[in-house]
């Protein structure tokens, strides 16, 4: 599992009132410097205190209707989804949006940043063809009013790339993966955050396409810059060590692959705690090194809290939830209980098909294990028909 979020800093807007409202003005503010600041550095139920605050003082000041609303808005709702609260996140980038476009018109750069934020929501939810035409959107947005090489579009062009990568789109994502990286080691310093998410993400696709060489300098580039930017507790630098720990998962180092691991659940449990996604990723990664060691117990103990999370943060439905219930099957699998794998593959089937398609090639995984489980269990007819479906997914397409 991947970890690829792209924070977009929140935008601070100064504005200059005359009359009674100049204190509130200065107060609404205050409120927005300190929670930024607590925002990039993960202290994320801090800053969540001062933007609920920030909302208050905006609608009694501005009014429900102002763009200034809408700042605190979405500002409210980028911490939710920091958390992982992508349900209470999404009503207020859909109200901020709604506001921008009323106050702003629907070609204002501030409403590409609306767009592309629900549309970040909707892609770490899975609704991916909701996620798409607003990606597009903000990109449009963007580059009709920027110049080509602007700071401002690499991150609709680094966004729009990550959901290609998802769903395995990598033609299409890998020259928007490297124009967002190039516009940023332009126009930014060589140790800046931004840039190492982009070096992040272009490793994630050189793993996704099986060239770990090229993958591996990148991982270890953004992991650098991020320690020495961000320090070396915060979630960022975790997300770091989790993804350079799944390239060595992919290429069997799994010795390598588990300190890494372990340092990023300590940060990821102290920073956004024991039931946040991203804890839910790690300790799915943890689970495959214990496995591999053949510490079944404590593999299956980590694959079913893994899961318990994703169900409760995305839903049962989720492709998420197919993973996590991918792996405790092959588990099982592996220990010839037969029984208890099968209907956790099908499940993870089922999401699957209904989230890509039924000839998707992120189904292949399932599709080879519950093959795999026929064969074993003179179930000849059921697993030739899987692997058949895999063969037509792995062929070249005719153009």
């Amino acid at each position: 599992m991947k970890l690829h979020r792209h924070l977009i800093l929140i935008a601070i807007l100064f504005i200059t009132l005359t009359g009674p409202v100049r204190s509130q003005e200065a107060k609404w503010n205050e409120l927005n410097v300190k929670l930024k600041v607590l925002f990039t550095q993960g202290q994320y139920a801090e800053a969540l205190k001062l933007a609920r605050e920030a909302v208050q003082v905006a609608e009694s000041t501005f009014g429900p209707l102002h763009f200034h609303m809408a700042t605190a808005l979405n500002n409210l709702a980028e911490i939710y989804r920091a958390q992982g609260q992508y349900l209470d996140a999404e009503p207020f980038y859909t109200r901020a949006l709604a506001i921008r476009e009323y106050a702003l018109g629907p070609e204002h750069p501030a409403m590409a940043v609306s767009l592309n934020n629900l549309a970040e929501l909707y892609r770490v939810q899975g609704k991916y063809g909701q996620a798409e035409p607003l990606y597009k959107r903000a990109l449009a947005i963007r580059e009709k009013t920027l110049s080509p090489d602007h700071f401002d579009l690499a991150a609709p062009l680094n966004n729009l790339a990550e959901l290609y990568r998802t769903l395995g789109r990598y033609i299409e994502a890998e020259p928007l993966y490297k124009r967002a990286l190039d516009i940023r080691e332009k126009t930014l310093a060589a140790d800046h955050p931004d840039l190492a998410a982009s070096l992040n993400n272009l490793a994630e696709l050189y793993k996704a396409l099986g060239r770990q060489a090229e993958a591996e300098p990148l991982y270890r580039r953004a992991l650098a810059i991020k320690e020495k930017t961000l320090g070396p507790n915060h979630s960022g630098v975790a997300t770091s060590l989790n993804n350079l720990a799944e390239l060595y998962l992919s290429q069997g180092h799994d010795l390598k692959a588990e300190p890494l691991l372990k340092r990023a659940l300590i940060i990821y449990e102290k920073m956004l705690g024991s039931n946040h996604p991203h804890t839910a990723t790690v300790l799915n990664n943890l689970a495959l090194v214990y496995h591999s060691q053949a510490k079944y117990s404590e593999a299956e103990a980590l694959f079913k809290r893994a899961l318990s999370i994703k169900e409760k943060t995305f839903g049962p439905d989720h492709p998420e939830v197919a993973n996590s219930l991918n792996n405790l099957a092959f588990l099982y699998h592996s220990r010839g209980d037969y029984a208890q794998a099968e209907p956790l593959y099908l499940r993870a089937l089922r999401i699957g098909e209904k989230a890509f398609g039924p000839e998707h090639i992120r189904l292949v995984d399932t599709l080879e294990n519950l093959a795999d489980l026929y064969a074993k269990t003179a179930k000849e007819t059921e697993a030739q028909e899987l692997a058949e479906r895999v063969r037509r997914i792995r062929s070249p397409k005719a153009p």
